[in-house]
């Protein structure tokens, strides 16, 4: 019954998602700059998705709103704000990373270089790709300001969403520096504060905690909801950069080396770079440090993280994390049934977790959420 009624919402917001690229067509014109132009932004924004941040958004506001009387569609339309904001740090990211696939098709500047007649198609693609991105970027306070709710409300919900595109621009910031800095320099701290800007504050912070706020919840909640927030998002951080690297490419929608071919600093990284010593330190750091990898470095790299412990280490901080989470959850004064459902949302994302753990026989049951 739970899982059907998450299914229900992410039905609902996609059809609201659907709704809002239609008044976007027609309130800005974006079809008559170049039908390119909305095409694709269209295309991107509507590819199937598990639609986790505007369904936390709901289950928050759902969870604290007062009263009996019929909640307004409205909610649907400004939880799609936080999927367009995702959806902007994608075609951003997948830009700065050069990646060639997002869920599975082309990346959103791959997707207009193909559009083009450029000599350097390559090149038009990414700053077009910059420029629809903006566009996404901005359609997201559009999306916001749709919510019929308690002025005061609003404008502090918006504050907050402010800030987290701020934060999760300086994560991208960061992200983006320790790209071009040697792995001696990246230390634990570095690799968390990332986590925590780049992914944990947009991902999951920033859904509860505005839901709750337009709902009126206490600032006690809020706290908590925060605390929730970045404990679970650093947790599927780890768990993001653990499946890049011992996952397949049909299941995570994009080249199984590209983790690897950034190489990019993790806790995986960073656990293995601390702790290798000697022969197996040097035959780590030539493998990684490489500037074309291949499979077969991929599988000495994941051979490296499972002797080392760095598997078993980042699996353990992800059960940590997810612990911790249980327990701030189940102090909630959320209503109990959304309270529940919140623990299905989010155990459906750690099962993951789960299979690598048995796969690889690690100890731990990683998923402390109740199915």
């Amino acid at each position: 019954m739970s899982l059907h009624r998450l299914k229900q919402f992410q039905i609902q917001i996609d059809k609201s998602l659907a709704s809002f690229m239609t008044r976007i067509k027609r309130e800005y014109h974006l079809h008559l700059v170049d039908p390119i132009l909305y095409e694709s932004i269209r295309e991107f924004v509507l590819r199937k998705g598990k639609r986790v941040r505007p369904i936390l958004l709901i289950l928050s506001y759902k969870g604290y709103r007062r009263g009996s009387q019929r909640m307004s569609p409205s909610i649907y339309y400004v939880s799609t704000c936080v999927e367009l904001l995702h959806n902007f740090m994608l075609i951003h990211d997948d830009i700065i990373d050069r990646s060639d696939l997002r869920r599975g098709k082309p990346t959103m500047h791959k997707l207009l270089a193909r559009a083009t007649k450029s000599p350097e198609r390559d090149k038009l693609g990414q700053d077009l790709g910059i420029v629809a991105g903006d566009i996404v970027y901005a359609s997201a306070f559009d999306a916001f300001l749709s919510i019929n709710e308690d002025l005061r409300r609003k404008e502090k919900a918006l504050k907050y969403f402010i800030q987290t595109a701020v934060l999760t621009a300086m994560g991208e910031f960061i992200d983006t520096l320790h790209a071009e800095q040697k792995i001696t320099q990246i230390k634990e701290d570095d690799v968390f504060l990332n986590y925590t800007l780049k992914t944990a504050r947009y991902t999951f912070d920033c859904p509860l905690v505005v839901g709750a706020i337009l709902a009126g919840a206490s600032q006690r909640d809020i706290r908590r909801l925060s605390q929730i927030g970045l404990m679970v998002g650093q947790a599927f951080q780890i768990q993001d950069d653990v499946i890049g690297i011992f996952d397949s490419q049909k299941n995570i929608g994009k080249s199984i080396l590209s983790d690897i071919a950034e190489s990019k600093k993790t806790l995986l990284v960073c656990h293995a770079n601390q702790t290798l010593t000697g022969k197996p330190r040097r035959a780590f750091l030539q493998c990684f440090t490489k500037p074309r990898k291949t499979y077969r470095d991929l599988i000495t790299i994941r051979k490296i993280f499972i002797e080392s412990e760095s598997l078993l280490y980042a699996m353990t901080h992800i059960h940590q994390r997810l612990i911790k989470a249980q327990a701030l959850i189940n102090g909630l004064g959320m209503k109990k049934e959304y309270r529940r459902l919140l623990e299905v949302c989010l155990a459906r994302l750690f099962n993951h977790s789960n299979m690598i753990a048995e796969k690889y026989n690690i100890p731990i049951r990683m998923n402390p959420f109740r199915p």
